[in-house]
């Protein structure tokens, strides 16, 4: 079963709580999504820390019911 965007942002959120999330669905189809989060929690941590933070915060739904998901973290300005 597909997850929507929404389903992605609240769990995201729900991790991070400070986070600005924004999904975009790639191919229409609810399996392909890109996903630029932005939190103060990714602070002083290299950015493979920051994308196993959200793919945490995913709770292993990643490669079932999300097969792709194009990541870009940052820390708010």
């Amino acid at each position: 079963m597909a997850m929507s965007a929404e389903q992605i942002e609240t769990l995201i959120r729900a991790s991070l709580p400070d986070a600005q999330v924004t999904i975009t669905d790639l191919a229409g189809d609810g399996d392909h999504y890109s996903a630029h989060v932005v939190s103060a929690a990714f602070t002083g941590k290299p950015r493979v820390a920051q994308h196993k933070m959200v793919y945490e915060a995913l709770g292993g739904r990643m490669g079932g019911e999300l097969h792709a998901l194009q990541l870009t973290t940052a820390v708010p300005n």
